[in-house]
């Protein structure tokens, strides 16, 4: 009878001890894949990087002199020409300066800070008229390299009074709608609720 017992009372703390190790298990198991899920969707996001939200056409002229003076200052020579500066400027954000972090226990990407919009990128293209050589200084293909970076700069300048930096932060929100479609994708929500435009200082969500 004591046999029988001792029988039922090890088959009993068995299937406990059994029964123990597989919630741990299961507990652990799911730790490892809520863990790896948010390292997912965190990666995902980086692998965004930039998001052009606002694309602008510049269409400028531009007068280039350039003048080189030869034999002791004695004899200067100039070269000049008309250029027309065609340019498309790109304007986003880059998303690998969101800060962000994951809440594991309720499946949440908390958003902290977005980050302002930036120039991503200019592209100019570039036709001259009335070209003039000077005797002794006339235009190499160097020059064509210096001016493209000279239009570049030219048209960085004519950016903040375009209109265009307005126009992307008033579409910030696309972009963290994006964000959050990303993060659904895996069954997780994104959290942006406390987040403010660092120039502003406001909620970014206006209730």
């Amino acid at each position: 009878m004591d046999s029988i017992f001792e029988l039922f009372l090890g088959l009993v703390l068995g299937a406990i001890l059994m029964y123990w190790m597989y919630s741990l298990f299961r507990i652990k198991r799911s730790k490892e894949l809520t863990e790896h899920q948010s390292t997912i969707i965190l990666e995902k996001i980086k692998s965004v990087c930039k998001l052009i939200s606002v694309e602008g056409d510049f269409a400028e002229i531009y007068k280039y002199e350039n003048t080189r003076e030869h034999f002791m200052s004695l004899l200067s020579s100039k070269k000049k020409a008309l250029i027309v500066i065609n340019a498309k400027a790109q304007i986003g954000y880059d998303l690998k300066k969101v800060l962000m972090h994951a809440d594991t226990d309720k499946k949440k990407i908390i958003l902290t800070n977005f980050p302002q919009p930036e120039v991503l990128s200019i592209q100019p293209e570039l036709e001259f008229y009335d070209i003039k050589n000077g005797l002794f200084n006339s235009f190499t293909p160097k020059d064509l390299t210096a001016l493209n970076q000279e239009a570049k700069k030219h048209v960085m300048e004519k950016i903040p009074e375009s209109g265009l930096m307005d126009t992307a932060r008033r579409e910030a929100l696309e972009a963290v709608l994006l964000i959050e479609k990303i993060v659904e994708t895996i069954g997780w929500k994104l959290d942006y609720s406390t987040l403010e435009l660092s120039d502003h200082k406001k909620p970014f969500i206006e209730k």
